[in-house]
């Protein structure tokens, strides 16, 4: 580990120190409305400050054929009117109470968060639910919004980063929604209609498929009876379509998208853990050391602060309900392309074969540990966390069982994992720019 990141584990230490104990060590409390509906909430009175955040699982995971992006779409308007108000009055409502609301579409899950003041809910409660229950989706709003991400789509397309994402998910996973874009196509987003937000709203927003969190200034009583205001009238049941679990596919691939640009985009990754996989936290402890560590990690040792061959180089986990992935990117200039994979590939290897020093674990797990109270930022960091580990399914104690699960990790389980997980000649590599002293095995022009 540099003397840099050294340092500032030090001085992560003693800044975790001096937190609140709220941040530390909290208290979650399981909650039960009387109509059933389950959530996890951290109290905390100290700002008047309520937050929420909530998922349908699998919702919006599959978009209908030729209408992708369906469920991007619902979510950018959920909240653009609903009920009595159009989407001018819905936004001055939101805006004259100080009221944060937002809706995501996610590859797993559709989701939505709640930011208000305590002695504003009953308005926040009320809108959250008109969006959920009677969206409107008038046509001016849907229009307006369609363009926008239309817009994103075409300014995107010239973006290095984009188009090696992009090619990296749909080449990972061809005929499955992981390897579509999230947003929809320009052919698919001009096809989809208010009636088809409508019903994707009637059928996939089911109580059966609900989690929510919330964190702040609100007692269990009164949560409990605002579970059932806002999401106590949708359907007891949703009709999402199945995804299936799915092999990531594409390993011991280059591509290469030419483009006229100065720099290389490299990315690079092969199947993962999920979540769930007993390995999670020595996988998670090999990547901090591998890329994810920022100055500290072998990746940005030996490609920048050695070599000069990049200003960024990173390696990180994704993890998914139905595959995960270990990825590694970066850029660099289009004359050493060919040194900076290289490089890229014999860390790769050498983590695998060699696995790491007890100096680089015990780094590792100081700040791995020693950061996450900083997670722990607001009320609506601490709700989303919250909301994470139900998810995730680790339990109503995780967050005092979370540094112990880390701190258990040897170099053994790290290097065990490495060899599970990292094997040079299964990575699918994308390369965007006019690389030196790379053979791709397939050259794609004009990709998107």
């Amino acid at each position: 580990m540099t003397v840099r990141l050294r340092a500032l584990s030090v001085l992560l230490l003693a800044f975790v120190l001096l937190l609140p104990a709220a941040a530390r060590a909290v208290e979650i409390k399981r909650v039960l409305s009387p109509g059933g509906i389950e959530a996890w909430l951290i109290e905390d009175h100290k700002v008047p400050v309520i937050a929420l955040e909530w998922a349908f699982e699998g919702a919006g995971g599959t978009d209908p054929k030729g209408k992708e992006g369906l469920a991007n779409l619902a979510a950018r308007t959920l909240d653009e009117g609903a009920g009595p108000y159009d989407s001018q009055a819905f936004q001055a409502r939101l805006q004259d109470n100080a009221i944060g609301l937002g809706f995501s579409a996610g590859r797993d899950a559709f989701g939505g968060n709640l930011r208000t003041l305590a002695d504003r809910r009953d308005e926040a409660f009320d809108l959250v639910r008109l969006a959920l229950t009677e969206p409107r989706f008038d046509a001016e709003a849907v229009e307006r919004m369609r363009a926008a991400t239309l817009s994103e789509l075409r300014r995107e397309q010239a973006d290095p980063n984009y188009v090696a994402r992009r090619l990296f998910y749909g080449t990972a996973f061809p005929d499955h929604p992981y390897g579509e874009e999230l947003r929809g196509t320009l052919d698919s987003l001009p096809k989809i209609t208010p009636d088809d937000l409508r019903g994707f709203v009637k059928q996939q927003f089911g109580r059966d498929r609900l989690l929510v969190a919330a964190a702040g200034a609100i007692t269990p009583d009164d949560l409990g009876k605002a579970l059932d205001r806002i999401f106590g009238a949708l359907p007891g049941k949703s009709d999402v379509p199945a995804v299936r679990d799915v092999a990531m596919k594409g390993g011991g691939e280059t591509l290469l998208v030419p483009r006229p640009t100065a720099q290389t985009v490299m990315l690079m990754g092969q199947a993962g853990v999920k979540r769930s996989d007993p390995d999670w936290y020595a996988a998670s402890v090999m990547n901090y050391i591998l890329g994810g560590g920022g100055f500290g990690s072998r990746l940005m040792e030996e490609v920048r602060e050695k070599r000069g061959l990049s200003y960024g180089v990173y390696s990180y986990l994704i993890p998914m309900d139905h595959a995960a992935t270990v990825m590694a990117g970066g850029s660099t200039v289009n004359a050493k392309a060919g040194d900076a994979l290289e490089i890229m590939r014999k860390e790769w290897k050498r983590m695998a074969d060699e696995g790491v020093t007890e100096q680089e674990l015990t780094d590792a797990k100081t700040y791995l540990t020693g950061s996450f109270p900083l997670q722990f930022s607001s009320t609506q960091a601490i709700a989303r966390i919250l909301l994470q580990v139900r998810r995730d399914r680790l339990g109503i104690d995780f967050l005092d069982r979370r540094d112990a699960l880390i701190n258990a990790v040897t170099r053994e389980d790290v290097q065990r994992v490495a060899k599970r997980l990292l094997d040079p000649s299964s990575l699918l590599t994308v390369l965007v720019g006019r690389p030196d002293g790379v053979t791709p095995s397939r050259t794609i022009n004009g990709g998107s």
